[in-house]
């Protein structure tokens, strides 16, 4: 299998429309291509998945143990020809200035692959080829096994990139000049792009990215790359298989010194069994509720969850026969006449709080369960016309919960414009937050057996957490 990361100096070099076009060209020869995403943004895997047909996995280096990084990478790239990796922000930028955690770099030295420099050319020449040298040299754990050069001016322009480079860096192969063309630009708004469910990405535009590619990159010598650089091609170990997930994750260290990545787990790794068989689980997904990372659900299902899929956009009732619900994140600001209006649904997330079920929300799902919608804590929620928060998290539980004991530690990140009253005093919390080891205090806000949180945690920090769920879900289930 051939794996390469598509990274850039900068956000805003036209990572995702060099991605996406690359993907659809593969794809048009016939490869199957395994879409990844580093770092937990939501948006482009959604448009990784409309252009491959397949769900596209994000992979981070900070929120998750690099084994379950490398084990996550090959269960979800098996049996594909080819895995293309869209990088974040800058290749070396991640959560701090002396360290590459959190950061494209680090996805890429932990799978091995090479990467795909995208350089924005605008206004620059033989300048270009002093950058490509910088990175290349900057950290000789990171392979910059090429260069694809966007929004190039002209013939001559590209002309000059290209010697420029090949007389600096010759190591470095140019596999393309991608001329300028706001045809192919995507549509953004307030958390970045628009999302692939508002924006269906039609045949035409998904044509005109495969010929931009076909026509300006050198895909011959892109997937020749194999033959001078390692590929990642790990056999699948029982960690990720369907026969279980012993010796997953081992310990790490934790941000702020408070216990190691998943403190409840053994030396092992092997989370508890699943007593007495599987339950479903109703997951929100939606136009409204969009962001959910793939590998939690694939984690609940190992756990033994069926996923019950559905819309609070359109379903008037819950599914039958669940022991919980997770609401993921996802935009209900841009649907609340309609989510407000579905009383029914409404009606059905409220009697089964009430009723005690399990249920887990984050950002969005929060949302949909303060005043104005599901109206379960008695808050208001209102958008901010700039960001409210951004950034890496980790949450220690204070308090035994429906997804661990007391003392568990796990990681995710914080997205979001909008921002809620104070919650009041006799709402229990049961996250300490930290932020790069500051304390941020207390969130993660519980009503009988219903937990909210503005954060999105991801499972593969700590598989337990969708163990105990699931656990905690059939428990309830059982005693209907």
């Amino acid at each position: 299998m051939i794996t390469f990361v598509i990274a850039a100096p900068m956000s805003g070099s036209g990572t995702t429309t060099v991605t996406l076009g690359l993907m659809a060209a593969l794809k048009r020869r016939g490869l199957s291509v395994a879409p990844f995403k580093v770092g937990p943004d939501f948006i482009d895997p959604g448009w990784h998945r409309a252009v491959t047909g397949r769900p596209s996995v994000n992979l981070d280096g900070w929120i998750c143990p690099e084994g379950f990084v490398r084990e996550t990478f090959a269960f979800h790239a098996r049996r594909c020809d080819v895995a293309v990796v869209e990088g974040v922000m800058g290749l070396l930028d991640g959560i701090d200035a002396c360290s590459d955690a959190g950061s494209t770099a680090q996805v890429a030295k932990i799978l091995d692959a090479p990467v795909i420099l995208v350089v924005d050319a605008r206004s620059q020449a033989r300048s270009a080829a002093a950058l490509v040298q910088g990175f290349a040299g900057f950290d000789t754990g990171v392979t910059i096994a090429g260069v694809i050069f966007n929004n190039v001016g002209s013939e001559n322009h590209g002309r000059i990139l290209r010697q420029a480079v090949e007389a600096a860096v010759p190591e470095v192969r140019v596999l393309g000049c991608i001329p300028r063309d706001e045809g192919l630009r995507i549509p953004s708004r307030h958390l970045g792009l628009v999302t692939a469910e508002e924006s269906a990405l039609t045949d035409d535009f998904r044509n005109a990215l495969a010929s931009t590619i076909e026509e300006h990159v050198d895909l011959e010598g892109l997937l020749s790359l194999r033959d001078q650089v390692s590929t990642f091609n790990p056999p699948l170990s029982p960690a990720l298989s369907h026969e279980g997930r012993g010796g997953l994750i081992a310990p790490r260290p934790s941000m702020g010194g408070v216990g190691g990545g998943c403190n409840n787990e053994s030396p092992g790794g092997q989370p508890p069994p699943v007593k007495g068989g599987g339950v479903k689980v109703a997951v929100a997904r939606d136009e409204a509720f969009c962001f959910v990372y793939e590998d939690n659900l694939r984690l609940l299902r190992e756990a033994g969850a069926e996923i019950a899929e559905f819309s609070p956009l359109r379903d008037q009732r819950l599914p039958e026969g669940i022991g919980g619900i997770y609401l993921p994140g996802g935009y209900p600001e841009l649907f609340t006449d309609a989510l407000a209006a579905n009383l029914g649904m409404i009606a059905g997330i409220r009697n089964a709080v009430e009723a005690g079920m399990q249920v887990y929300a984050e950002c969005g799902g929060f949302i949909y369960l303060t005043a104005g919608f599901a109206g379960i804590f008695p808050i208001a929620t209102r958008m901010l016309p700039r960001r409210k928060a951004l950034g890496y998290r980790e949450v220690e539980l204070i308090s035994g919960s429906l997804i661990g004991p007391k003392g568990t530690v796990a990681r995710g990140h914080e997205f979001h414009y909008s921002e809620m009253d104070e919650m009041p005093p006799e709402i229990e919390r049961l996250y300490r937050v930290r932020k790069n080891g500051a304390d941020l205090g207390l969130e993660g806000y519980r009503h009988r057996n219903c937990l909210a949180s503005y954060i999105h945690l991801h499972f593969g920090s700590c598989p337990e957490m969708a163990t105990t769920f699931v656990n905690n879900c059939l428990k309830f289930h059982c005693k209907q």
